[in-house]
């Protein structure tokens, strides 16, 4: 498995696309490395970059891009919205999948002394790779901003952590770290007014708002017993926020930066702030994310919606993400696309064709066509989520019957039940398939001499066994799913009786389907001991797989009876 580092440089230029261009190549250019997203902002003179890869490859791209901006950059003429310090402002490395934070930290030093040694930019380090309290929050190193950092270079309490401490007008200086997935999210208001704008970041966000005496915007400051102003909290823990104000939209927004969305989401936000909003007068109007959002956010927020709506949150994920959109105004400036907003579709391989993906038409054909594959695996894991997919059908429709809303959470669990199930079918489809295409590779491999023999026996008891494992597991899915056909049969919606027990007898079908592929890919495979487990466990599922559907169906026809 792959370790996957993100990086999300921000570059102080977002109005000047050649410049923004020849610095985004130099990252497109990088073997090892997927540039994900681009986001130039005008308002802000700022560009949110964000690319994944392997770890050596990234701080390798990284640095590339900091090359460049250093030559294409002046901060000496650099004038925008957003709070910077230098041509590269910030650089934070994020773990993505196979790789610690620990690790990650280590990856971030090196990025660091490389900027500092071999660019001569001043560098400081933020987040988890903060070697003091007072460096971990970016807001804290960046005070003063650009304007005051040939003053802050020359306080020794200010060193940077790598590179010269020397004003670099031209360059300034670049804050690096590694750091949790971060959201950039800006929620926008029907005022122009920055200082509304800015009365809400401080309701929310963690830090508040300062203390003072008497009146709290002309009182005197309340300051602790080390001279510092004491501050109220806002709402929200792991919020950072401002409010400003976008020419280029015409409204003033609060822009956060969820720091950890396992503890403030982006739903739980968007709400927050629209209540503190409708508790000033001012009405928020819709959302933006700025660079990329993981999957998971999304669909949590489709949910906390429908949820709230008392509907079945057994809906597929394409549908939570609309909700989402839709619920948090995420198109009001810009259309939200799925594709290029979301990093896992992002990194999808986008020249893999997927029989799911397929429409019936065209599955049907290629399973017709002269090809081998799809065969009878990827068709029994088919027919298996059309099952499922009837029974949470059912669950749906119970969840919105009319006069039973007061049960539309049981029936929506059993939805969200039969969806799982059935987008991990639709995944067997493809990987039957898979695994047929392994076994043919593994034939087709060289054996003129007994190393290459060696090597190509083991690849084909690999792809055999894998072969073997596939449809067993359609078989547990498929039979799995039975259950939520009979309890649709019980307590569903009476109308649809007959869809749940007609998704029973497909998932009869897929169980009965795979055990054929189990079996005759077992003919071949060394390990007979394995072999003769996965027979008997095939058996004994085959077995209570018919005896479930006659169960089902006994059940079905009284029901009709009654109707």
């Amino acid at each position: 498995m792959k370790k996957l580092v993100e990086c999300v440089p921000n570059f102080s230029e977002g109005r000047n696309k050649l410049i923004i261009d020849q610095i985004t190549s130099e990252i497109d250019n990088t073997e090892g490395v997927k540039l994900l997203d681009v986001e130039p902002g005008k308002a802000t003179n700022r560009t949110v970059v964000t690319f994944v890869g392997t770890p050596d490859e990234v701080v390798e791209a990284a640095f590339k891009a900091v090359k460049k901006a250093k030559e294409l950059i002046d901060m000496s003429k650099h004038k925008g919205e957003h709070p910077r310090m230098g041509a590269t402002d910030v650089c934070p490395l994020v773990p993505v999948s196979n790789i610690s934070m620990e690790e990650t930290v280590e990856y971030a030093y090196k990025l660091a002394e490389l900027i500092g040694s071999e660019l001569n930019i001043p560098v400081y380090c933020y987040e988890n790779t903060a070697r003091n309290p007072e460096r971990k929050n970016l807001a804290d190193i960046r005070s003063g901003e650009y304007e005051g950092l040939a003053a802050k270079l020359k306080d020794l309490r200010w060193k940077p952590d790598y590179g010269p401490a020397e004003f670099n007008a031209r360059s300034g200086a670049t804050v690096v770290g590694a750091r949790d997935f971060l959201v950039a999210y800006n929620i926008n208001l029907n005022t122009t007014s920055t200082r509304r704008a800015n009365a809400i970041a401080f309701d929310v966000r963690e830090k508040g708002r300062v203390k003072r005496e008497g009146h709290p915007l002309t009182g005197k400051i309340v300051k602790d017993k080390k001279g510092n102003p004491v501050y109220i909290p806002g709402t929200l823990k792991a919020v950072k926020g401002i409010g400003w104000y976008i020419e280029e939209y015409g409204i003033a927004q609060i822009s956060m930066n969820l720091t950890n969305i396992s503890i403030t989401s982006i739903h739980e936000a968007f709400d927050e702030v629209c209540k503190k909003a409708d508790a000033r007068g001012v009405r928020v109007t819709g959302s933006e994310i700025v660079g990329l959002v993981p999957l998971k956010a999304m669909l949590d927020a489709g949910k906390y919606f429908l949820r709230k709506q008392k509907r079945s949150l057994g809906v597929p994920e394409a549908e939570l993400i609309k909700i989402a959109v839709k619920s948090m105004g995420l198109d009001e400036i810009k259309p939200f696309n799925p594709k290029e907003k979301i990093i896992e579709y992002m990194l999808e391989d986008d020249d893999s064709k997927k029989l799911a993906d397929m429409s019936l038409q065209q599955f049907a054909d290629e399973t017709a066509s002269e090809s081998p594959a799809p065969g009878g695996g990827s068709v029994a894991a088919y027919v298996g989520s059309l099952g499922v997919s009837l029974g949470t059908m059912v669950a749906n429709l119970s969840s919105h019957k009319r006069g039973w809303d007061e049960h539309w959470e049981k029936y929506s669990k059993w939805a969200e039940k039969g969806q799982a199930i059935k987008d991990e079918l639709l995944k067997l489809v493809d990987e039957d398939t898979n695994a047929f295409n392994k076994i043919f590779s593994a034939f087709g491999m060289p054996k003129g001499n007994d190393k290459e023999k060696k090597i190509r026996q083991k690849a084909i008891n690999d792809a055999t066994k894998y072969a073997i494992e596939v449809p067993f597991k359609v078989m547990e899915k498929a039979f799995e799913s039975m259950k939520v056909m009979k309890a649709m049969v019980e307590i569903g919606n009476p109308s649809s009786v007959s869809d749940a027990g007609v998704g029973a007898v497909c998932a009869r079908t897929a169980v009965i389907g795979a055990f054929l592929n189990v079996k005759i890919n077992a003919q071949s495979f060394e390990n007979k001991k394995f072999v003769n487990d996965i027979i008997k466990k095939g058996e004994k599922l085959e077995k209570k797989a018919l005896e479930k559907e006659k169960e089902i169906i006994e059940m079905v026809e009284n029901k009709i009876k009654e109707l």
